[in-house]
């Protein structure tokens, strides 16, 4: 099953999508959720029965009416993995990391398709990087890696904007206030639940900058595998419900390239991964407030 949530004149709400139409859950049945965060919270046997409700629906209406937000807006937590390409780390000029390098976005980074990336004036070289973002479907602590799929509930596309200058220079490297500007995580365009995609570890993933591929891999070639880094994470804190995780991103990186290539107004990105759609974000100017 596909899930979105859209924009309407009664506010975000939850729909699921059948044959490229999209079946608002609350107009099947009133007390229906209106946010994937709480669909996922109910019982197991109340979401089988409310994705069954959308398959059987008789009628939707076209995604071309009403505007995608992101699917989770309001995470508890937003985890980010770093260096978690072989290549991506060569680029980088580092080692492989041993154990996952872990940090974290704020939840007022997430921005939905087709909303502004918006360049922030404290920084000169904003870059782009694609990743697959692993949901959360259920609280989660010290897990094993042969059973850490099951706490999964879906996946989509990720886009982890880094301001460079920030996270490897400023004050000694600011990892967490270089990757946490506003905007600065694009997610969508749906969640696609986990039954859709049995193995996370063998999708492409791309970007694509102005219609031109910057990064091309598979997720095939992360060091730390989706089971892994739940696994990991599980052992340090309690994953609940909606928490987002950011698995890495693979080469082609602006700032590998020579010249370096930042982004820039009026750019548009797009992150593409098999399976999950396409994210298509544009990129603009963050307005100074008068």
């Amino acid at each position: 099953m596909r899930w979105i949530t859209y924009q309407s004149e009664r506010g975000p709400r939850l729909a699921g999508v059948k044959d490229n139409l999209w079946v608002d859950v609350g107009d099947l049945q009133a007390d229906f959720p209106a946010d994937i965060k709480s669909f996922l919270e109910l019982p197991a046997t109340v979401q089988a029965a409310i994705s069954e409700s959308v398959s059987s629906a008789e009628s939707g209406f076209s995604a071309d009416s009403s505007k995608l937000l992101a699917p989770i807006s309001n995470p508890e937590k937003v985890i980010c993995i770093g260096l978690n390409y072989l290549d991506h780390a060569k680029e980088s000029g580092v080692e492989p990391p041993k154990e996952p390098i872990v940090f974290s976005k704020f939840p007022s980074t997430i921005i939905g398709p087709e909303a502004p990336i918006l360049l922030p004036a404290a920084s000169e070289e904003v870059d782009f990087e694609a990743e697959l973002v692993v949901v959360i479907g259920k609280k989660t602590k010290h897990v094993f890696e042969e059973e850490a799929l099951a706490s999964v509930a879906g996946y989509c596309c990720g886009h982890d904007v880094s301001a460079r200058d920030w996270q490897l220079r400023k004050n000694n490297k600011q990892w967490l206030l270089g990757k946490t500007f506003d905007t600065f995580a694009p997610i969508g365009p749906e969640l696609v639940t986990a039954d859709e995609i049995p193995d996370p570890g063998k999708l492409a993933i791309k970007l694509h900058l102005n219609g031109e591929t910057q990064q091309s891999s598979t997720t095939a070639q992360m060091i730390f595998s989706v089971p892994q880094l739940i696994a990991y994470l599980s052992r340090l804190f309690t994953l609940v419900t909606g928490d987002l995780i950011f698995t890495g991103t693979p080469p082609g990186v602006g700032m590998a390239q020579k010249p370096p290539r930042y982004l820039k107004p009026g750019d548009v990105a797009e992150v593409e991964i098999e399976g999950l759609g396409t994210l298509r974000n544009p990129v603009a100017t963050e307005p100074i407030a008068s």
